[in-house]
């Protein structure tokens, strides 16, 4: 049976639609924010342009300006981020989430939801909504990337992800109909994306929109963008474009170095591993390091621990303030590390018992979250 019909929930003119520059804003942005993880931002750009060019329109839509209970179907890639890069996404895994979902719950979805605007992840759901006719909403449900599902907003805060649908690039779909816990779902939907070669594209039950203006991490596109604007204005003005990041997010450069050691491996569908760092500048003569399992976890100076998830660690080139992502990591680069302090909804008790240090194997480690930044509004 088709979905049936249904009539607009939103306003057209509300809607802002994307350029080619809002699109290399965002490659910067999405890759500031995922904090290592998400999948290759650039590959993503790529996937966005190719729909740009074939007449498709990318439109983001806020929160507020679509009605309450209008259908909101959040999608984001699954997988080990280095997978991403020795195998290309064939581009319509996600469109084939989404009519497979409306085939499911027999009714048609009004706008697309960003799982994670980490990364690639921030550009996939965009392709989704454009080759599905829908706009994207200007949220996401973590502001930053995360390596398990049931790490989003929306899980936390009591949503089932089940009924949801996985579409591989080999044209298999999978449909999980039911999971006694979110952690479950994480659990058999990383088996299947094992088994599919380490990467597919996974949506989950639809929310109403109230629910997602509630508790998603609110204009994650917006900020996406901005941090990327603020990048390349900064190098054209021969300015230091990681002041610039630092002072849009309320974050702070916490050290320079050098990469003289990096274990890196794929386990359970994740890439996980260690960096080693020898600092240099104001930070010559110091040591420190960082866990990874897709994202960077852990920073630690010279052994103790001073940044940890869910707050934002950043590696930066110390040169353009271009991120680099787990996947591209090197022996010998420079980079800055950048500590950006997370959203309010991921500080709760309860957020954390999900998202804290223990949730990725630390128990040892308190969460003692950065000063939160409230930035003035104009």
């Amino acid at each position: 049976m088709m979905p049936e019909a249904r009539k607009l929930k939103y306003d057209e003119a509300d809607l802002r639609v994307l350029t080619r520059e809002d699109l290399d804003a965002l490659e910067i942005g999405s890759g500031i924010l995922g904090t290592g993880g998400g999948g290759n931002p650039y590959q993503g750009k790529l996937l966005a342009l190719e729909a740009m060019k074939e007449g498709y329109e990318l439109k983001i839509l806020a929160t507020d300006k679509i009605e309450p209970d209008a259908l909101c179907m959040s999608i984001g890639g699954i997988g080990a981020p280095v997978v991403g890069v020795e195998r290309l996404r064939e581009g319509r895994e996600g469109v084939r989430c989404l009519r497979a979902m409306e085939e499911l719950i027999r009714t048609s979805i009004d706008a697309v939801v960003c799982e994670e605007i980490g990364g690639a992840n921030s550009m996939n759901p965009l392709v989704t909504a454009a080759l599905g006719g829908l706009p994207i909403l200007d949220c996401d449900g973590m502001g930053r990337a995360f390596p398990e599902m049931q790490m989003t907003t929306f899980s936390i805060y009591g949503h089932s992800s089940t009924p949801s649908v996985m579409c591989d690039l080999h044209g298999n779909s999978v449909i999980f109909s039911h999971a006694a816990s979110e952690v479950w779902h994480e659990r058999m939907a990383r088996a299947c994306v094992v088994a599919q070669g380490g990467g597919a594209m996974l949506a989950t039950a639809p929310m109403q929109a109230h629910y997602v203006h509630q508790y998603a991490i609110p204009k994650s596109y917006t900020k996406a963008i901005a941090l990327g604007e603020a990048v390349i204005k900064a190098r054209k003005l021969q300015e230091d474009p990681i002041a610039a990041i630092c002072a849009l997010e309320g974050g702070r450069r916490i050290f320079n170095g050098k990469i003289t050691d990096l274990k890196r491996h794929l386990r359970g569908g994740f890439a996980v591993g260690d960096i080693a760092l020898a600092g240099f500048d104001e930070w010559s003569g110091e040591t420190a390091d960082v866990a990874i399992q897709n994202e960077f976890l852990i920073f630690r100076r010279e052994g103790k621990v001073e940044v940890c998830v869910p707050d934002l660690i950043v590696l930066l080139d110390v040169d353009t303030g271009y991120p680099i992502t787990t996947e591209m990591l090197r022996y010998g680069q420079r980079v800055a590390v950048v500590a950006i302090p997370c959203h309010d909804l991921l500080r709760t008790e309860r957020a954390l018992e999900v998202v804290g240090p223990s949730a990725f194997g630390y128990p040892e480690i308190q969460f003692s979250p950065m000063p939160a930044f409230n930035p003035k509004v104009d």
